[in-house]
């Protein structure tokens, strides 16, 4: 059974920083690209970053690039979201994602609220 467990949102204030942190379990995580996406109120969801399996390369969406960055740990199975320089666009639930046989399979989302 594939479980992504999201962890670290909150709230913070604009220009500063959070970490999300994904754990993945019930698939052979080394093999597959991870992806992050995010939804703010009264929006689709959007891509945000994506690391490739061994983690050599990494993607963004231009609204994070230089920003955000995407990390991933093969051993410990997880994916890591370093977001720096936060503005009150960035509020959103941010989900991990990972594409298997074609399929999505989605995180339970992690609230990030920025706000003075």
């Amino acid at each position: 059974q594939v479980q992504l467990v999201e962890s670290g949102g909150g709230l913070v204030q604009p220009g500063g920083s959070l970490r999300l942190s994904c754990a993945a379990s019930g698939f052979t995580f080394s093999n597959h690209a991870m992806n992050c996406f995010r939804q703010a109120p009264g929006k689709e969801r959007e891509f945000v970053a994506l690391i490739y399996d061994s983690g050599s390369q990494s993607y963004y969406s231009n609204s994070v690039k230089g920003r955000f960055t995407i990390s991933r740990d093969n051993v410990k199975k997880m994916v890591y979201l370093q977001m720096n320089s936060l503005t009150p666009q960035d509020t959103a639930v941010y989900y991990c994602n990972v594409v298997l046989g074609g399929q999505n399979n989605w995180g339970q989302g992690n609230q990030v609220n920025v706000s003075s």
